[in-house]
């Protein structure tokens, strides 16, 4: 033929493919998610060296050693402030992104990363703990912006047919984010304490990535069209996303959800909460955020290194990469199912999956002083309990808010359920460590390195004396969950 069709161009006859300006597109975006699991797991290894510099800083200002309670307030402040900022910029999303554009809004939310990540990589050099915590603020901010930026670009540009398994990407970059950091965060690595400030700085690299290549991406179609009215630019962005020449069906599928969107007034979140016909989709977004983060599983993603250390294993660190692995692995797993078996069976099964790890790890704590062996059966139940939450309540939560609402009322959806995930985030984040310390108190103590530094108050104890202290701490913290 005379005409060569360009390469990324599927023939109007053909099922609907993924082009390469698609791949390119969602990969440019989930970098944000990386980045949020990122630094979400970048505090778990390090945090023994961390609380040694806040010691080391407080002693130079008032020439005393840190108190324990006032170690334990400073160290969950840096865990939970990256949670206020995810809340309060989450129900900043539905105004940004509306304002600024889905992929505008994301590159400039970067700007947020570079300055946390600035912050947290200068905070020995300037020893300042102020400096970590307003850094994890900051990157908390970013990743609250991104948990609801990414699913709503991800889910707009994606054909139907792939928009549940291109929505689990979010969670997988999420995941993949959260076990680089645990690799990094090995002593061998970056999690020394020469290096640590490094691992935290670390996380502007996927901002810098992601603003190379956000200029060969294109605008979100059905913002550009139902938002802007902008009909010839939302052709071409389909055009580059299909691949193809003839993009008449999907501009009368959008024209349609147009038309029907002009036919009610544009949602706000108060609005959300007093208009009936909303009322269902929003509890059920809602509940399933709910679910995700009251199941526990921030408090492993957290805390999990002094978890595994309490349960007698001699290589914590390890255990907690293998649960990462786990965890991204049954992402992948996720992936392939969410199409096939349904939203709504995947979700159940995890959260009943996570149920009976969570009795088998309580058990299996209770009775690690008389059956050694026990410590063996919790690390294979947080393994189950990771990898049930992958299947379902992991993913799920954060790309079905945009299957349940239209476009109207989409945004302000997305920021409430965004504002509840980041909320219970910021709860647990907050509350595990004061009752991880409140349970042992009686029979534990803080054990001590060369350098006389109070350590993380659930390490562990000789054999005499911890065993209650541990079931103790870790049965009232998982009955709490």
């Amino acid at each position: 033929s005379p005409y060569s069709p360009p390469r990324d161009e599927v023939p109007p006859d053909a099922g609907p493919g993924i082009t390469s300006t698609l791949v390119l597109s969602v990969f440019t975006a989930v970098l944000g998610s990386l980045q949020c699991g990122y630094n979400i797991g970048v505090i778990n290894a390090p945090q023994k060296i961390i609380e040694q510099n806040y010691n080391a800083t407080w002693l130079a200002r008032h020439n005393a050693s840190i108190e324990l309670s006032t170690l334990t307030t400073l160290w969950s402040l840096s865990v939970a402030i990256f949670s206020i900022g995810g809340m309060i910029s989450s129900f900043l999303v539905g105004v940004i992104s509306e304002w600024l554009g889905r992929k505008r809004a994301m590159i400039i939310n970067n700007a947020l990363a570079f300055l946390g990540g600035a912050l947290m990589g200068l905070a020995k050099l300037g020893c300042s703990y102020e400096m970590m915590i307003l850094g994890r603020f900051l990157i908390g901010a970013y990743s609250g912006l991104v948990s609801g930026l990414v699913p709503m670009y991800v889910g707009e540009i994606s054909p139907t047919h792939l928009r549940g398994a291109l929505g689990t990407l979010h969670q997988l970059a999420l995941v993949i984010g959260i076990l680089i950091a645990q690799v990094f965060g090995l002593d061998s690595l970056l999690g020394s304490p020469e290096l640590w400030p490094l691992l935290l700085g670390l996380t502007v690299a996927p901002s810098a990535l992601q603003l190379v290549l956000f200029p060969f991406c294109p605008e979100s179609p059905r913002y550009l069209y139902i938002i802007r009215n902008k009909e010839s630019k939302a052709k071409e962005s389909l055009k580059r996303l299909t691949g193809r020449s003839d993009v008449s069906e999907a501009l009368t599928e959008m024209k349609e959800e147009k038309r029907r969107m002009d036919m009610e007034r544009k949602v706000s979140i108060t609005q959300l909460f007093r208009c009936r016909i909303y009322r269902q989709p929003l509890l059920i977004a809602v509940v399933l955020q709910l679910s995700q983060q009251l199941s526990g599983i921030n408090a492993i993603f957290y805390y999990s290194t002094s978890i595994f250390e309490s349960a007698g294993l001699e290589q914590p660190v390890f255990a907690t990469i293998g649960a990462g692995a786990i965890n991204a692995a049954f992402t992948v797993v996720s992936l392939f199912l969410v199409e096939r078996a349904g939203r709504r069976t995947l979700h159940l099964v995890g959260l009943a999956g996570m149920m009976v790890c969570a009795v088998v790890m309580t058990v299996a704590l209770v009775y690690l002083d008389r059956v050694p062996a026990m410590s063996y059966i919790s690390m294979v139940a947080i393994f189950g309990f990771v990898a049930f939450f992958e299947i379902g309540p992991g993913p799920i939560p954060w790309f079905i808010v945009a299957e349940l609402f239209s476009q109207g009322p989409r945004p302000a959806a997305m920021a409430v359920a965004g504002g509840c995930n980041w909320t219970c985030n910021f709860i647990i984040g907050m509350a595990f460590q004061s009752m991880a310390v409140s349970a042992p108190r009686t029979g534990g103590h803080m054990q001590s390195n060369s350098r006389g530094v109070g350590m993380h108050p659930c390490a562990p104890t000789p054999p005499h004396n911890a065993v209650h202290a541990h079931v103790q701490c870790y049965t009232t913290v998982f009955r709490h969950a």
